[in-house]
């Protein structure tokens, strides 16, 4: 895996060498991610292609977020704090169902090989690892913008929303869709300040994205950004 910097973003691609190729390209897979194909070179070429190419391969990017995810197996991309990391699946008897395990560069999934349905065990294991992420890492990031803005929920709860990032009920309960772990942290802080601003308007009134401004200016940007991620 190599990484390289787009502006402010990074690029990490796999480089797979093909002696029979004449010529270089790049395939951009939701399973796969970014891979560059070409006949021998050095990285340092590798890496000016795949710059060459950085505004394609991001608008590929969006395009493929679109995908559903389908069957996860040893080489699926797992989307996790807005980067996309390699996927292991290995039998493991002594597991019951699916465990999901990360090391900060990949994802490991032992899975008990007498499971009745693989898929729906590791789905599980899957969306047992988001969530548990999700309160583990976005809990802190909530009470930071709580702290900032001086707007305090009446309660924060983690919940599986099929259509919204995240919510704020008339009770004044902040919820946030624990797919949103998946997200990179600038939209991560996008989504906590757009529910903690529903504290104080519960509609999306110009007085409600005036308030959103005051805590993040660009909040345009981000909005058409999450707009375009597919739940």
């Amino acid at each position: 895996m190599y990484i390289v910097n787009y502006g402010s973003k990074e690029i990490q691609f796999n480089h797979k060498v093909n002696k029979k190729l004449k010529h270089a390209y790049i395939t951009v897979d939701f399973y796969k991610g970014v891979v560059l194909k070409s006949p021998p070179m050095e990285e340092s070429k590798a890496k000016q292609l795949v710059l060459k190419k950085g505004a394609w391969i991001f608008e590929k990017l969006k395009l493929v977020e679109q995908i559903p995810q389908g069957e996860i197996e040893t080489g699926s991309r797992l989307l996790y704090l807005g980067k996309r990391y390699y996927t292991r699946v290995l039998e493991d008897n002594n597991v019951k169902g699916a465990v999901v395990q990360f090391n900060y560069s990949k994802f490991s999934i032992s899975i008990n090989p007498n499971c009745k349905d693989h898929q729906v065990a590791i789905a599980e294991g899957v969306e047992y690892f988001f969530r548990n992420k999700a309160i583990e890492k976005i809990t802190p990031r909530i009470k930071k913008w709580m702290e900032l803005t001086g707007l305090k929920p009446a309660d924060i709860k983690f919940r599986k929303l099929s259509k919204r990032w995240g919510g704020c009920t008339i009770d004044n309960e902040v919820i946030i869709n624990f797919d949103a772990v998946k997200l990179p942290w600038n939209l991560i802080d996008y989504v906590i300040v757009h529910e903690l601003c529903h504290l104080r308007h519960k509609k999306h009134s110009k007085e409600f994205w005036h308030l959103v401004k005051q805590y993040l200016s660009d909040y345009k940007e981000k909005d058409d950004e999450i707009m375009g991620m597919k739940l």
